[in-house]
């Protein structure tokens, strides 16, 4: 066998044996068993809240179980496709099975990432904020850039998305949007991206064609379920109602029933309009306003409440996370782990994977080794 196919083996190989101690492997496969037995009693139903519960607990578990089993058989077939290629002198064969374990390689190397998110709510949905900054119109147009490159990423990885409040700007992009993006690890994954987004680039919107800097935060907590209780004085609540706005078509509801709540001990806000009715909007709000709360919550735990605070407070120079620079040269880069590439239109096509497992790396602290 051909020496690289040999090493994208063993490359893969490795990863495999990660995964599985990850997992810690045979008590992962008896719990699976335990729980596969357990949901198929119909006594476990009399008691709703403990049979979500468990079925929640099993389909995690049967995920990651999947994956590395599907990442080992995709193995066996594109190693045994490549022996036959190279015994038969098949060289487009032989490319192809290349290709596969490349293919294969990615997938286990974010199959390692996701090992890694056992973090109380990464496996949840998620709320995704995006908010313009100071400068008009080239902000909100880089606003709408990033709803478009976050819209994208969730699209490419089987994700839903659905909007909840959009704003739109006077001339173009977005003041700002709330989104749900619904999938397993939603939350996981898209946490790594809360922060400032600045963009550089000869702007569309100037007659002169200069550079302009523009800037825009990105807010995300997680859709938390029904059995996580979270305290909320509702006399701490203000209520408003307002007519919705946004660009309507596909995305909003016109409706005069859109709400923002307001807690006002922590100053959070929410805002929902995309439901027909002043009922609907104020249900989803409460969900919304639960699940900011309780990210609060989970911050203060992890000891970065006010480093996410400060990002979200100040849209500007001193708190970006991460750089589009598209004149005088191309380069997009995250100044929290460095990585950085020059595919600035991949980028804002949505190929985030590489910044995002990064950030999820550094943030949880573990090493491919560890």
């Amino acid at each position: 066998m051909r020496a690289d196919v040999e090493a994208a083996k063993a490359d893969i190989e490795q990863s495999i044996e990660l995964l599985r101690r990850r997992l810690d492997w045979e008590p992962a496969l008896r719990k699976l068993h335990e729980l596969n037995a357990r949901v198929e009693d119909p006594s476990l139903w009399d008691n709703a809240e403990a049979a979500q519960a468990i079925t929640r607990e099993r389909a995690k578990l049967a995920a990651s179980v999947e994956a590395v089993q599907s990442i080992e058989r995709d193995l066996v077939d594109a190693v045994g496709y490549a022996e036959m290629a190279d015994e038969e002198g098949d060289e487009a064969s032989l490319d192809e099975a290349r290709a596969q374990l490349k293919g294969l390689k990615d997938r286990a190397g974010r199959a390692e990432l996701e090992a890694l998110l056992s973090g109380e709510a990464d496996s949840n949905d998620a709320f995704m904020e995006i908010n313009s900054g100071a400068g008009g119109t080239e902000s909100n147009d880089w606003a709408g850039m990033l709803l478009r490159m976050y819209t994208r990423w969730a699209t490419a990885h089987g994700m839903t998305v659905d909007f909840l409040e959009e704003t739109s700007g006077e001339q173009a992009g977005i003041k700002s949007v709330t989104l749900q993006v619904k999938g397993h690890n939603a939350y996981g994954w898209l946490k790594t991206e809360a922060g400032v987004h600045r963009l550089v680039r000869i702007s569309p919107f100037d007659s002169a064609a200069k550079r302009h800097t523009s800037f825009a935060s990105v807010w995300v907590y997680p859709v938390v379920d029904d059995t996580i209780v979270i305290d909320i004085n509702p006399s701490d609540v203000r209520t408003d109602t307002y007519r919705a706005s946004g660009s309507g078509g596909q995305h909003i509801n016109k409706t005069d029933s859109a709400v923002r709540l307001t807690h006002i001990p922590t100053g959070v806000a929410v805002a929902c309009q995309a439901g027909r009715s002043q009922h609907q909007n104020r249900e989803e709000a409460w969900k919304m306003l639960r699940a900011r709360l309780y990210e609060i919550e989970l911050q203060k735990r992890e000891a970065e409440a006010q480093a996410m605070q400060d990002q979200k407070t100040d849209i500007g120079w001193g708190h970006q996370i991460r750089s589009y620079v598209l004149q005088p040269y191309q380069m997009v880069k995250d100044l929290r782990t460095e990585v950085e590439t020059s595919d600035t239109q991949g980028v804002l096509d949505g190929d985030l994977d590489g910044f995002m497992g990064a950030s999820l790396a550094q943030r949880v602290g573990i090493t491919r080794e560890g």
